[in-house]
């Protein structure tokens, strides 16, 4: 866990091993068993060549599962945060937001967070747009 200031340019986590490591095997893997297929075609090496592209299927299962755990968990975190900062009479458009909308606003400050977000209702911001406005970025060092 870094606890360098983020902000929009550094913010984006990459996990070596994961990113790394693991793709660039599974690249090579599939460019051998094609190489294999093509030398010497039949149904084992055609087998390996389709248990290559399963093993890229799981590999981006795995990335995803947990992103879009992260993004339930996030989008609940920021309506309760908006709830508790936004006054009562706003808390109905809350739930306007879309799940986009209130990722982008997980890095804005308290300070800043419901003036973002009716800006992000206003004009029907993107999760990009939203934190090119942010002026005080909250890091996030626990997401995945």
């Amino acid at each position: 866990m870094s606890e360098s200031p983020q902000s929009l340019k550094n913010h984006a986590k990459t996990d070596p091993a994961y990113h790394y490591f693991l793709f660039l095997i599974l690249l090579v893997n599939m460019a051998i068993a094609i190489a294999a297929l093509v030398r010497r075609p039949g149904l084992m090496t055609a087998w390996v060549v389709v248990m290559s592209a399963a093993a890229f299927v799981a590999l981006f299962k795995m990335r995803l599962y947990p992103l879009k755990v992260q993004d339930r968990v996030i989008r609940l975190e920021e309506r309760l945060r908006l709830q508790a900062l936004a006054p009562a009479e706003w808390h109905a458009q809350i739930y306007r937001l879309s799940e986009d909308q209130l990722i982008g606003l997980r890095f804005s400050g308290d300070d800043e967070v419901v003036a973002l977000a009716k800006q992000a209702l206003e004009h029907n911001l993107n999760r990009k747009q939203i934190k090119e406005r942010i002026k005080n970025w909250r890091a996030d060092h626990w997401r995945i």
